[in-house]
């Protein structure tokens, strides 16, 4: 009897589900935005050192997130003035991810194994972004719900370091869990390092669970995330403890030709810091406690609505949106005979509203966009009062008053193809950014260096305009020129050099600095920037990218004595570049390098930190269709690139050379 022939394979049928999204416009492609797609992005192990591939982009410091205190982990586009709050409104799936009482970014919340991509648009305005999109925005994209498992990694390097993440789902469902360790490394180092010194330590953990439909059209998704961050900060007793978790609830239809399309979202992020710092002994022998930031709870709320049409070569889109934030740091500080003697309660509430409209007309060869938005921001319900510790007795309350300020916004853009691989463009814009319940109401101590809060502080406003070209053939190329003013820039001004007793600070030490946070005039700077990246055979990919700035800050009346100085921590140089090579299918290598020019440490410019250099280099070895293990070297050459300096001349330095190897999977 003949064998019967086997039945035919069943088929298999792949679903996909993307969170819900409005498409853009299309007026984006008028600015300057940059898109890094997951090829990149797996290629760093932390999201924010896979951003700085893009130049301009940086934390408060050079040093990256594993080893950064959770307050100097705000973004920044362009070296015009970065700042620990971050002047960069970072989103995911359109719902912000800055920290509601410090704005900056808990970057271990975010691994990059999660995300699809990020758009980087520098730069640009407020636009339907709004608050917090001062120098620009990071629009990260989580990545689609796949049937199974999508992206996992485990890996170990030196100095005790271990990462394991792991993306998962079904149809509807993105799972995502994730966790690292690393003992750290000495950021002092050589002579001048003392006992005090310890390893910049780090602990973190993350959760997400998106759950999503298609109601007939209308997408739905709710999405709730947790993370946890600990660190020791680099000193005897100096730590930081970050907690956080967020809720977004997401409803959209997407607009089609002659139907409109509308979103509706709304968030709630909270979040708690727990962070103590020293005083640093002479010779860095010994360390004494200088406070305690026990807790710091803060809870942000936030609902955005879009409408959205289209007909034939025009697009627009109206909307609104609200966020309101509330906090209280609850603080030991005053360390006297052994113990703390004062105990501080400082917060408040901020509340921005605004409403924005927006249109692109796409007629053939020429792209115009145009948009208004007004905000309506407001602080309120200060509180600041000390305790004596041991009698409970109030030693200082400043309630302070309450401040609302209107900002208007708006932004044009234009781009003209000239031909089918080049383009022109240009653009003005303005944006702003209100300041956080950490500028306006908690002081701060790093070693010996104390910062005041200021409670009157008002917005920043920022206006530029620039002007582009750009083509696609034979290579991508991009190159813009950019001038941006920004008015009333939050900074920390110096206002006086220990020893001394001050007003409200108290006693600053010898060596130690006193500055407060103000609104210090304005800063004037323009810049050149562009990239280009290319393909050779399908083998070879590489690309290269620079930016230059100019930037001075005019201190006026506020801070004269920053009048002709460079911002702090702006480098005026930086350029990127990377390789990639596949000489067999199984084998991939890859290199990627960072070169910063010098910057200032303090606004004063009187702690230069040294230009520096940085490789990084990737080998990967393909094991299946979707698995690859890797060996991965940070800091090729062991540079020591400076990231610190003290008012006494102490440097500190980022991480050394670093070896890592581990196993991937990505679908």
């Amino acid at each position: 009897m003949p064998e019967l022939p086997p039945p035919p394979a069943p088929e298999v049928e792949i679903v996909i589900v993307n969170a819900p999204r409005l498409a853009p416009l299309g007026g984006e492609a008028a600015f300057s935005a940059i898109q890094i797609g997951p090829e990149l992005l797996k290629t760093e192990s932390r999201l924010d050192e896979a951003l700085k591939s893009v130049p301009g982009v940086s934390l408060f410091r050079r040093t990256g997130s594993g080893a950064a205190n959770p307050t100097t982990q705000g973004l920044s586009l362009r070296a015009i003035a970065p700042s620990g709050a971050g002047r960069t409104l970072v989103t995911l799936d359109g719902a912000p991810q800055n920290d509601p009482f410090g704005g900056w970014v808990i970057w271990s919340g975010l691994p990059s194994e999660g995300l699809d991509g990020a758009t980087v648009v520098r730069g640009a305005g407020a636009g339907p972004y709004g608050a917090g999109a001062l120098t620009g925005v990071v629009a990260l994209q989580e990545r689609a719900a796949p049937q199974g498992l999508a992206a996992a990694e485990v890996s170990a390097g030196e100095r005790g370091s271990y990462r394991a993440v792991a993306v998962a789902g079904l149809p509807g469902v993105l799972m995502t869990l994730g966790g690292s360790r690393t003992k750290g490394y000495y950021a002092v180092r050589g002579s001048r390092r003392g006992a005090a010194d310890t390893p910049l330590r780090l602990d973190d953990s993350v959760a997400a669970l998106r759950l999503q439909h298609d109601f007939d059209g209308v997408q739905a998704a709710v999405r709730v995330s947790a993370f946890q961050v600990n660190q020791q900060a680099g000193l005897r007793g100096a730590r930081s403890n970050t907690t956080g978790s967020s809720a977004v609830v997401t409803v959209a239809r997407p607009a089609a030709e002659g139907v409109g399309g509308w979103r509706l979202q709304g968030w709630v992020r909270k979040s708690d810091l727990e962070n103590s710092s020293v005083a640093v002994a002479a010779g860095r022998a010994t360390t004494t406690p200088a406070n305690d930031q026990y807790d710091t709870p803060a809870t942000g709320y936030g609902l955005n609505a879009a409408w959205q049409g289209r007909q034939g070569a025009l697009a627009w889109e109206v909307g609104t949106d609200i966020r309101l934030t509330e906090g209280t740091e609850h603080e030991l500080f005053r360390f006297m005979a052994g113990a703390f003697t004062r105990d501080r309660e400082a917060g408040g509430k901020t509340l921005v509203a605004g409403a924005y409209a927006e249109a692109a007309l796409d007629q053939g060869p020429w792209l115009a966009t145009a948009g208004f938005r007004i905000d309506r921001s407001r602080a309120y319900d200060a509180v600041r009062r000390e305790r004596d510790t041991t009698t409970g007795a109030l030693t200082l309350d400043q309630a302070g008053g309450d401040r609302t300020d209107t900002t208007p916004t708006g932004r044009l853009g234009l781009r003209f193809e000239l031909n089918q691989t080049l383009y022109l463009r240009t653009a003005a814009y303005a944006g702003f950014r209100p300041p956080t319940l950490n500028e306006l109401h908690r002081p701060f101590r790093v070693g010996n260096d104390i910062t005041e809060a200021n409670p009157t502080l008002k917005p920043e406003t920022l206006q530029g305009v620039e002007v582009g070209v750009g083509g696609d053939a034979p290579v991508r190329w991009a190159a813009t020129i950019f001038h941006n003013r920004l008015h009333d820039p939050i900074a920390n001004v110096t206002i006086g050099v220990g020893p001394g007793t001050f007003p409200t600070a108290g006693f600053v030490p010898a060596g130690g600095t006193l500055r407060q946070r103000r609104n210090a005039g304005e800063i004037k700077a323009w810049g050149i920037e562009g990239e280009v990246s290319g393909e050779a055979a399908q083998t070879i990919g590489w690309r290269a990218a620079f930016a230059y700035t100019e930037a001075e800050v005019d201190g006026g009346t506020s801070a004269p004595q920053l009048t002709g100085l460079r911002p702090a921590q702006t480098p005026k140089l930086t350029l990127t570049g990377g390789l990639t090579l596949r000489p067999v299918d199984q084998l991939g290598l890859s290199a990627d390098v960072r070169y910063e020019s010098a910057r200032w440490e303090d606004d004063l410019n009187s702690r230069r930190l040294s230009s520096g250099i940085q490789l990084d280099a990737r080998a990967t070895w393909r094991m299946g269709e979707d698995i690859e293990v890797y060996l991965a070297a940070e800091n090729v050459f062991d540079e020591e690139l400076e990231v610190g300096e003290t008012a006494d001349g102490v440097e500190s330095y980022s991480a050394p050379r670093s070896l890592r190897v581990g196993v991937t999977i990505r679908r």
